[in-house]
């Protein structure tokens, strides 16, 4: 059997926003394709930014870098975090702070996972970054089985704040 892979002339990315200046990547895959397998988001980033996540704070100055659809219908908040924003309309992220104090921010993406998965959904690909934060989302899962342990199905007030950052490692709570 013949199998064919769909490549891409690598892209350069220059990134100059307000978290970074001088950053640049390469995209190697198509967007949105050439996923790792462990690894099956059931959101895109668009998608989420859609439904709100992040008080809508996260994404307010590096619009450039992401294709403008990601942003036509997101909800977003450039001055200040905005919990009314997402989905579950509760404030359920940690601060930027205790992110960075957790060891849990990668130095190439400074705003955590949700950039990572921007980027990776674009088709950057950094292996050994890629691995690393792929188990951090997989391991979000403990927090679908806590819902689906306490709430009835389709109970959506039920564990608000578990939902809503379940929803912004892009497992779409709103079915569990």
């Amino acid at each position: 059997m013949l199998t064919i892979h769909k490549r891409i002339k690598k892209k350069l990315v220059q990134v100059n926003d307000r978290m970074q200046s001088g950053y640049s990547y390469y995209l190697t895959e198509p967007i949105g394709e050439n996923f790792d397998p462990r690894f099956k988001p059931e959101l895109t980033p668009e998608k989420m930014l859609a439904l709100g996540i992040f008080g809508g704070k996260y994404m307010t100055d590096c619009a450039a870098e992401f294709p403008p659809s990601w942003f036509a219908r997101a909800k977003l908040s450039p001055d200040k975090y905005d919990p009314k924003l997402n989905f579950f309309g509760v404030r359920a992220s940690q601060s930027l702070t205790i992110w960075i104090e957790k060891g849990w921010i990668y130095k190439d993406d400074p705003r955590g996972w949700f950039q990572w998965y921007c980027r990776y959904f674009m088709g950057r690909r950094i292996p050994a970054e890629d691995d690393r934060q792929i188990k951090r989302w997989y391991a979000i899962k403990r927090h679908i089985v806590q819902i689906k342990n306490n709430c009835k199905a389709g109970d959506l007030d039920c564990r608000k704040r578990q939902r809503q950052a379940v929803l912004h490692w892009a497992y779409d709570s709103r079915y569990i």
